[in-house]
């Protein structure tokens, strides 16, 4: 493990954990929007990673919606949150057992405006009551339809069925995002090499309505062109 290894893993660790515990303190969508925010900046500071928006004007600055983004790195929520710095648009993450429990990200998922995602249950009534609940009072829903990072060569993984089942229960309009070109490599060099000054392009893409019948993956993916 080289020296700059060592150094990103000390520093996304207190970034985490420091963030997380300030997360704590407030039950203020608000707060916990400027929070994340400034999380992100500081780990893609770290990281002398920057990002660049395409089609900014087709983000919306206000509303509530099932954002949905394709996954390559560990790092993609923060680079969502950078997208949606300008507007005022709060959303809880899904976010699955695993990162619950994590040593590393525990602490902040359990308190930067998360829901619950438990595989392992066999009824998810619950989880999608959770979801309502959060529409209900106000928040957006962000979610990875592909369900884990995409490792494949594909642009886009198979998307879970639940994605569209959120959008139709709580009638939530789709936002696409998408995270272009080859953000795990990027990542992957920065935290071998930070010196160099290294950008990670995310694409806007128009609404979908959540009536749109046709699969959700062929919709995305005919939005970005893949």
């Amino acid at each position: 493990m080289t020296l700059n290894k060592i150094k990103q893993f000390f520093i996304a660790l207190y970034l985490t954990n420091s963030y997380g515990l300030k997360l704590k303190r407030t039950d203020d969508p608000k707060e916990k929007k400027r929070l994340r925010l400034a999380y992100a900046f500081d780990q893609l500071k770290a990281l002398n990673i920057e990002v660049r928006t395409e089609h900014v004007e087709r983000l919306p600055t206000e509303g509530q919606y099932l954002l949905v983004s394709n996954h390559r790195t560990i790092i993609d929520p923060p680079l969502i949150e950078v997208v949606l710095k300008d507007t005022d648009i709060f959303g809880l993450w899904i976010a699955k057992k695993e990162l619950y429990n994590s040593f590393f990200f525990g602490m902040f998922v359990r308190n930067a405006g998360c829901i619950l995602l438990d595989r392992e249950k066999s009824q998810m009534a619950g989880f999608f009551a959770d979801v309502k609940a959060g529409v209900k009072a106000g928040s957006s829903i962000f979610i990875f339809p592909e369900g884990t990072r995409n490792k494949s060569d594909r642009p886009v993984d198979t998307f879970k069925e639940g994605s569209r089942i959120i959008a139709l229960k709580n009638r939530l309009p789709i936002l696409p995002v998408y995270i272009r070109g080859n953000a795990a490599e990027i990542l992957k060099e920065a935290i071998d090499d930070s010196a160099v000054k290294r950008e990670i392009v995310v694409e806007i893409g128009e609404l979908i309505d959540f009536r749109e019948k046709r699969d959700l993956r062929e919709v995305y993916m005919e939005r970005f062109g893949l």
